[in-house]
């Protein structure tokens, strides 16, 4: 597998060693305005000193994402100290992420191999939020510390960070907290995995090969799956994942991995990522500018492997079934046109509009084999349009769906996952969009209101089934890091999936 696990170990404790010869290199103190200005001690009187007079100067004001960094000069054991804002007024999950992975790059340049996390004492308030907070914690610094995969002779910038020392103030809290630590890392490996595929070259990452990388996953973690390859899709009839894939010499796959966690339950929860591995536009070729980003465009499918490779270790009881339709968008002389009109695996005819709308195409084949594979639910994940980035920027991710009730569950997910998710109208008025005069719907709405149509084109396949399509065209893929998200692939989504999974598999038992 791409991503195999962060080699970090912990240890939670009641105290901080004082023993120079087996201490950490750094001491990591949260700190905020309040407790700036009200002169109590914080870790050391000439340290706090310190942190107080770069307060004053404005160096430093505990906001949120701000660090200080000091040298001890040998006050205290560890060599480092670096003083994390945080805000004042809540320790949301968001917050305490955002602020443990605003050390990522610190950590890197120091090449800090042991560090002491004082934990603060006003998380201890709020006692059910405590493994929470763990969680997030843990979850922050992971995904701070990641960076791109580099196939350079120099390799990617390697954290050398070994070990944590988390030092509560009551022993009682410990196994809460190391079980919320645990969780945390195993939802930072499932979101570096997306981020390791997002970010693999496409020569790397041909549809066979994400094939093969489901199929390494699946049998890791003891779970069910079929890979169907191109012969298979032609005896199934996939017409739309055929034609899209049918341009390049990577022949296109199905991949199909089942989770059953519940196997007495009637409801099955099908997670569907579009996962185009290159996308050139095909015959209607995209501009050469920035082209390289589209490695990207299996970012869905990215998501959909990380969230199971957690749902894999957390296993929760929940019948899930993930499918990624894997093609490659590519100009040849057997590339499909604009004018064709291609039978999806439902039986529904698509007249082709615009071969640069494939994704909405190999997702229609997708959405039709979860429901065939038992899905009574549906969440599609894809990087489907540009036009969601004029709505919502590269910060948010776009939301439509059939069912009320099943949105505002998965917005209250994300909200807890920290991710930002905002959902999009779906008025009837738009099918319009759709109309075609030859099929029964075409893959191409015209200039407005693109990621609304898009989304409504997927959403025909559903069925009548409850469903969520998530359009992360703008939120899977950085140009520079911001946060813990460093450039290239973000893995966005896959937080926001596994707490919705978390929160519906605590409702069937």
């Amino acid at each position: 597998m791409l991503w195999t696990d962060w080699s970090l170990k912990w240890t939670t404790t009641v105290s901080r060693s004082e023993n120079a010869q087996n201490s950490a290199e750094l001491v990591i103190v949260f700190i905020n305005q309040e407790e700036i200005d009200d002169n109590r001690e914080l870790l050391h009187p000439e340290l706090d000193k310190a942190l107080r007079d770069s307060a004053e100067r404005g160096v430093f004001q505990g906001k949120a994402g701000h660090t200080l960094w000091l040298s001890t000069l040998g006050l205290i054991p560890e060599r480092y100290v670096v003083f994390v804002g945080h805000e004042s007024s809540s320790h949301a999950s968001k917050a305490l992420r955002n602020a443990m992975g605003s050390l990522g790059e610190k950590l890197l340049k120091y090449q800090i191999k042991k560090a002491v996390f004082i934990v603060p004492s006003s998380l201890y308030s709020a006692e059910h939020q405590f493994k929470t907070s763990a969680s997030a914690l843990m979850e922050g610094l992971l995904l701070g510390l990641y960076r791109r995969n580099s196939l350079s002779t120099s390799g990617r910038a390697t954290s050398s960070l070994e070990e944590v020392q988390f030092v509560l103030n009551s022993e009682a809290s410990v196994r809460v907290w190391d079980e919320g630590l645990q969780q945390g890392l195993q939802i930072a490996n499932g979101v570096c995995y997306a981020r390791e595929l997002t970010n693999e070259p496409a020569n790397r990452l041909t549809p066979e090969q994400l094939g093969e990388e489901a199929r390494l996953l699946a049998e890791q973690y003891g779970l069910e799956y079929r890979i169907y390859d191109e012969k298979d899709a032609v005896q199934e009839g996939m017409g739309g994942l055929l034609a899209v894939g049918q341009g390049s010499v990577n022949p296109p796959r199905m991949i199909v991995i089942h989770h059953r966690g519940s196997p007495d339950s009637k409801m099955t929860l099908g997670i569907i990522g579009k996962g185009v591995t290159f996308d050139t536009g095909g015959i209607s070729l995209k501009k050469a500018a920035g082209m390289e980003e589209m490695i990207s465009d299996m970012g869905g499918a990215a998501a959909v492997m990380g969230v199971m490779r957690a749902v894999g270790e957390l296993k929760p009881a929940l019948n899930i079934v993930a499918v990624i339709p894997a093609a490659e968008n590519m100009p040849s002389g057997s590339s499909y046109k604009p004018g064709d009109v291609i039978r999806t695996y439902s039986g529904r005819t698509v007249e082709v509009l615009n071969t640069d709308a494939e994704g909405r195409i190999v997702l229609a084949d997708g959405l039709t084999t979860a429901i065939r594979q038992g899905a009574t639910r549906l969440i599609d994940v894809a990087t489907l349009t540009g036009a969601v980035m004029h709505a919502l920027g590269d910060l948010t991710t776009g939301a439509l769906s059939n069912e009320e009730t099943m949105l505002q569950d998965f917005l209250q997910s994300a909200h807890i996952a920290g991710e930002y998710v905002w959902p999009l109208p779906s008025h009837p008025e738009y099918q319009r969009l759709l109309k075609s005069d030859v099929a029964d719907l075409k893959n191409h709405g015209g200039s407005w209101a693109g990621a609304i149509a898009g989304g409504l084109f997927v959403g025909t396949f559903a069925e009548q089934y409850p469903w969520i399509h998530l359009d992360i065209g703008g939120t899977a893929w950085m140009w520079e890091d911001r946060g813990f998200e460093s450039k290239g692939g973000t893995g966005v989504m896959v937080r926001s999936l596994l707490e919705y999974i978390r929160s519906e598999s605590s409702k069937v038992n």
